[in-house]
């Protein structure tokens, strides 16, 4: 099943997508900004899905949205956790953050309010605050039973399913401040959609990420190309350790990194600039596609 949220009459709508991404079927949610995640609590309450409500649509008549619109709280991000993308950062200002064997994930958050649509377009920030912005393509666990101490063995049981994100970083303002929250957290730096893939349909322990940079008047570069199971920590562990003394909601939302190829991975940096695009491509989830530029 495929859940997502849209702009339609007016309104904020949520319900089903269909399997080739085409036709969208409302269901009765409350018109106050939650989206699918009405839909995540309702399933998770043992309630079922809300009935139908309305006429069927196609997807290029509506504006989507991300999935969960706003999140009822911070987004919990895993740092450096594909093998290939920590090699990459091994000789940058980040090389003494790397996460060394047998060690913890490196985690961070970012706001609620930097989730736009998978379509929207990411705001640059005034250059006199960030000239460094940088892409990163990620898959993103959606946490559909509520757990604290969830253990690896149960993990996946936790997960209700996947979306794609693009974890947009300034990459100048996180050396600056020596942490990660601030330069992660710009209002619009986290496109996400274009819906929620339930985990009986796709297996995010093992699908590929990719994402191409396409520059103003230029043409599409692939610029990461990877698989989940290159991740550091899997999906069983980042679970279990963000659930470690801290409950999991549904709803919640788990970005679990990002491939080599990112801008600042290469000599010189590729930092995105005002008319570029950036289109992220998940196995089995579909794709996201943003313009950057300045408000």
């Amino acid at each position: 099943m495929r859940i997502a949220s849209w702009h339609w009459g007016g309104r904020l709508q949520a319900g089903t997508l269909s399997a080739d991404g085409q036709e969208l079927t409302p269901l009765a949610v409350a018109d106050g900004g939650t989206g699918a995640l009405e839909i995540i609590e309702r399933l998770a309450r043992g309630e079922g899905l809300p009935r139908e409500a309305g006429p069927r649509l196609p997807v290029q008549a509506v504006r989507l949205a991300a999935p969960i619109p706003q999140p009822r709280r911070n987004l919990f991000c895993a740092g450096r956790n594909y093998h290939s993308h920590a090699a990459e950062l091994s000789t940058s200002v980040f090389a003494g953050s790397l996460p060394e064997k047998d060690a913890w994930p490196i985690l961070f958050t970012k706001f609620p309010e930097t989730v736009i649509g998978p379509h929207d377009t990411v705001r640059l920030p005034d250059p006199a605050i960030t000239r460094h912005v940088d892409y990163e393509s990620e898959l993103a666990i959606v946490i559909g039973r509520r757990g604290r101490n969830i253990g690896r063995s149960r993990a996946m049981d936790h997960v209700f399913g996947y979306t794609i994100l693009n974890d947009v970083s300034a990459r100048d303002v996180q050396v600056r401040h020596q942490q990660w929250v601030l330069g992660k957290s710009f209002d619009t730096f986290c496109p996400m959609g274009p819906s929620i893939v339930t985990a009986d349909e796709v297996d995010g322990r093992d699908v590929r990420v990719r994402g191409w940079c396409t520059p103003r008047g230029g043409s599409a570069e692939l610029r990461q190309d990877g698989r989940t199971r290159d991740l550091i920590f899997d999906i069983p562990a980042l679970i279990e350790t963000c659930s470690r003394g801290i409950t999991l909601l549904p709803g919640d939302i788990i970005a679990t990194g990002t491939p080599a190829g990112v801008g600042m991975g290469f000599q010189p940096p590729k930092w995105l600039q005002a008319g570029d695009r950036f289109r992220i491509e998940v196995e089995g989830i579909g794709a996201i596609d943003n313009l950057f530029d300045h408000a």
